[in-house]
């Protein structure tokens, strides 16, 4: 019996979807809920498993083809065995990409190993064939231990140091859908909101001496570390609770205000940034905020986020400071209002009670649409997310 696999049912804000990769091809065998390619939308990346035990009968559309929700890509022929060798794409099959390229790649001559991690990526095979370099040498470092452009492009220059340069590969390549819809966003919202940025810094010496003294009972009790984010995350939502014009947001020519704290917590992957959102913060724990990062954070790398995960939000909160930011101006996330910006700690001279000590400090920014929000709300909000952070059991009071 024939089973069709169809686009999962998309949400009005996402009109359509790009084939990215099929993991199987025509002839071979998938079980019952084994993904058999990633769709591609404006915010995510999504899994499509088969939904039955069987074998691909036909792909109907090949790597890079646009495809609308509930509209068949695959069909699979249920509960037959695998074909020995797989089956010939007919006239009315389209052969994938992935395919192509791995016709084009074993040609006669090649005598290199297949590379580790899957087939390359187009970037990425121009890279090896320019440069030189075989894939099966390099450490993958992209999604399931797959060979990226960059890993080519930094195991071509390693080898090459020292004596006299090596190759210059140059290509053009598409931006990718999920890349595409940031670019457009950045643009809406310098085109659309008039942003401005306050600063302040912060001294966490009282946060990290109670994570030093408390961490490893918190982590006992919620088998998960206590980390930095909960304290701003639950800072914030305070500090959204008494000035509620940075929580509002603009519609026409209203003023929403929002009696929660839903907030987007910036995560990095390797297509880009997306904003998973933590919901109705003011009620949630510190064990619950925690947990809830990891889970969206693993999510994110391993292409698991779903497109609910990433609607709605009223305030943001991004961490430059993984990578070693010191001081940036976040860009703020229509149709929220606000954005903070987190930044590296560093250990700095400061004066406390007539003596200069060192403290382990943070600049924080908070952009805003300066539409709504007065230099007096973004300077009082940022007080007193700095008030919390340095006295941290004003967080546990509720003050």
């Amino acid at each position: 019996m024939a089973t069709e696999i169809k686009v999962p049912v998309l949400p009005e804000s996402v009109s359509d979807a790009v084939i990215a990769t099929w993991h199987k091809k025509v002839g071979d065998a998938v079980k019952r809920d084994e993904n058999i390619v990633d769709l591609e939308t404006d915010k995510v990346v999504l899994e499509v498993p088969s939904t039955v035990d069987g074998v691909i009968k036909e792909l109907k559309f090949a790597e890079g083809a646009t495809v609308l929700s509930q509209q068949v890509i695959a069909v699979i022929e249920e509960g037959a065995a695998a074909a020995a060798a797989p089956a010939a794409a007919g006239p009315e099959q389209v052969q994938p990409k992935a395919d192509a390229a791995k016709s084009a790649a074993a040609a006669p001559t090649s005598t290199k190993p297949a590379p580790v991690g899957g087939e390359l990526p187009p970037g990425a095979r121009f890279a090896a064939a320019t440069s030189g370099v075989n894939p099966a040498d390099v450490q993958g470092t992209g999604r399931r231990g797959a060979v990226t452009k960059e890993d080519i492009v930094n195991f071509a220059a390693g080898k090459t140091a020292g004596v006299g340069g090596g190759a210059r590969p140059e290509e053009r390549v598409p931006m990718t859908r999920m890349r595409t819809r940031i670019a457009e966003r950045l643009m809406q919202s310098k085109n659309s909101i008039a942003m401005l940025t306050s600063f302040n810094e912060v001294n966490l010496s009282k946060v990290m001496q109670m994570r030093k003294e408390l961490g490893e009972q918190f982590e006992k009790a919620n088998g998960i570390k206590l980390g930095f984010m909960s304290f701003f995350a639950k800072a914030a939502a305070n500090a959204l609770q008494r000035h509620p014009i940075i929580n509002a947001s603009v519609d026409g020519s209203d003023i929403i205000y929002h009696g929660y704290a839903d907030i987007s917590i910036a995560v990095s992957t390797d297509k880009g940034l997306v904003t998973p959102v933590l919901r109705n913060v003011e009620r949630m724990g510190f064990a619950d905020i925690e947990a809830a990062i990891v889970g969206y954070a693993k999510a994110a790398r391993e292409g698991g986020l779903k497109l609910e995960d990433l609607q709605g939000g009223t305030f943001t909160i991004t961490n430059g400071g993984t990578f070693g930011s010191l001081m940036s101006t976040p860009i703020v996330n229509p149709p929220q209002s606000a954005i903070l910006g987190m930044h590296a700690i560093k250990e700095r001279a400061i004066v406390e009670n007539g003596q200069v000590i060192a403290a382990p400090m943070m600049y924080l920014a908070l952009s805003y649409d300066h539409r709504i929000i007065d230099g007096k709300d973004a300077v009082l909000f940022l007080v007193d997310i700095k008030n919390q952070l340095e006295n941290p059991h004003r967080m546990l009071l509720g003050m």
